[in-house]
């Protein structure tokens, strides 16, 4: 083999991001799981929204949902399968034992979970940013004429469609990392329902007003925030509920990303 011929193999087989994210994003699709979770909660947010909708009159509301929470109200569903898809996107390859295929051709690991986010991320924002703008016009279609109805150009109403994707989409990317931590669907989902979903009603439970003040703090309440139209007591700005979700984004891909560098397969 001359010199020439030898680094050219080389170059063929180097790893390199794109190639990391392209085999990450072959391995998303090629299960049928993604498809059939990413399409379940688009027809779940979706028909929610028109069912709610169309049972609307007004004044039966609370005085704190608006438009684009009451269109939106299926995501509490939709996000947990979300989450669940996410920890199955890390945990399910442990569970399989295919990881260590995946490590052997990756070495460094680190950006095989950095991939995995990227992707997985991007899939679930994609979709339930195209569900909220699918979701919110025909909810609005039986709320014409009540105290609920808006327009996508009233103040507030894109911004927090958006908001709601870009916010559930990152509860997935705390989950997939969770899944990566753990090793295991089992407690990768457990980890998601106590940390996301429970500690915060615990937490704000606490007979201390900091206790109520860090609530606001954690990710399933920052989605609330990116969710409203306007300033809602109780919840941060759109912008520093953005910030700290993507704190709380950070925090659980690193944790998971020193895991991954320090233990065996």
């Amino acid at each position: 083999m001359t010199a020439t011929t030898a680094v050219t193999a080389t170059t063929a087989y180097r790893v390199t991001t794109r190639r990391v994210l392209r085999s990450e994003w072959s391995k998303l699709w090629s299960v049928r799981s993604t498809g059939i979770a990413l399409g379940a909660t688009a027809v779940l947010v979706i028909a929610l929204g028109a069912v709610v909708a169309a049972n609307y009159t007004s004044g039966n509301g609370d005085g704190t949902t608006g438009p684009v929470q009451l269109a939106l109200l299926g995501t509490q569903f939709g996000q947990v399968i979300v989450a669940v898809l996410g920890v199955m996107v890390t945990a399910g390859e442990y569970s399989t034992g295919t990881i260590r295929a995946t490590l052997t051709a990756v070495p460094r690991r680190l950006p095989v979970l950095w991939a995995k986010a990227a992707v997985f991320g991007a899939a679930a924002f994609a979709t339930l940013l195209a569900t909220a703008f699918v979701t919110f016009p025909v909810s609005q279609g039986f709320l014409s004429g009540t105290d609920q109805e808006a327009a996508l150009t009233d103040p507030g109403v894109a911004r927090a469609l958006t908001g709601a994707a870009a916010g559930i989409a990152l509860i997935g990317v705390i989950s997939l990392a969770l899944g990566a931590a753990l090793r295991g669907v089992p407690a990768g989902i457990g980890g998601y329902i106590g940390g996301v979903l429970i500690l915060p009603e615990v937490v704000g439970a606490l007979p201390f007003g900091a206790a109520g003040d860090a609530v606001a703090y954690f990710p399933s309440r920052t989605v609330e925030a990116l969710m409203a139209t306007g300033p809602k007591a109780g919840l941060l700005s759109p912008g520093t509920a953005f910030v700290a979700l993507c704190a709380w984004v950070a925090v659980a891909l690193g944790a998971a990303g020193l895991l991954l560098r320090r233990r065996d397969v």
